[in-house]
């Protein structure tokens, strides 16, 4: 049988993020979607918290996060605003890997964190696609509001959660935002990227 074509959109948050005297609170969230042609959107989120944190590391955490929520392995597209992450699936750790997990600029940062998405990343195959950040898209923004909210309230749910992206559209378009946007799968073909390296 065909895999599920799931697709996420992720964000984080870090308040604070340009102070190093203090803690700087955090979080990871983003949407997970599915479409079906008879019933229309399945949707979840997802988020968690840090109390002490960096954009970075939460940028690892969605990736973490999303791709860990789905139960058997899918077709994934992930779209994230951080080149961190996207550029480090597709081009970085392919090479860090073939290197024993060592680069030429010195040790990896969050080296823990790598090495965990791509282990969960190996179980399903996924595109990586970058967005520009704040750049009206709907998604992307919605992944946004998740993160800077749970940051701000200082907790995360333990589990998937219905999705609130219906009610937050429809505020953004009561308020003259994303007049035209339809809420329909992206028109852009599947285009996984190698697989990344796991077990090594």
């Amino acid at each position: 049988m065909p895999r599920q074509l799931v697709y996420i959109y992720a964000d984080e948050s870090c308040l604070g993020n340009q102070r190093q005297d203090v803690p700087r609170p955090g979080a990871a969230a983003g949407l997970l979607e599915r479409f079906d042609e008879r019933k229309g959107w399945y949707r979840r989120d997802f988020a968690a918290f840090d109390p002490d944190t960096t954009n970075n590391r939460m940028a690892l955490v969605s990736g973490i996060l999303g791709l860990s929520a789905l139960r058997k392995p899918c077709d994934v597209v992930f779209t994230s605003d951080s080149q961190y992450l996207v550029r480090g699936m597709k081009e970085w750790v392919h090479g860090w890997s073939r290197r024993g997990w060592r680069r030429k600029g010195g040790p990896i940062e969050n080296l823990s964190l790598w090495r965990e998405l791509v282990e969960v990343a190996a179980r399903h195959q996924v595109e990586w696609r970058w967005v520009r950040g704040h750049a009206d898209h709907p998604k992307n923004e919605y992944a946004n509001f998740l993160a800077t909210s749970t940051a701000r309230a200082g907790k995360a749910p333990r589990d998937l959660l219905p999705s609130g992206f219906d009610a937050w559209l429809g505020e953004q378009v009561d308020a003259g935002h994303f007049l035209d946007y339809l809420d329909l799968p992206p028109d852009a073909p599947f285009a996984p990227d190698p697989a990344p390296p796991a077990g090594s």
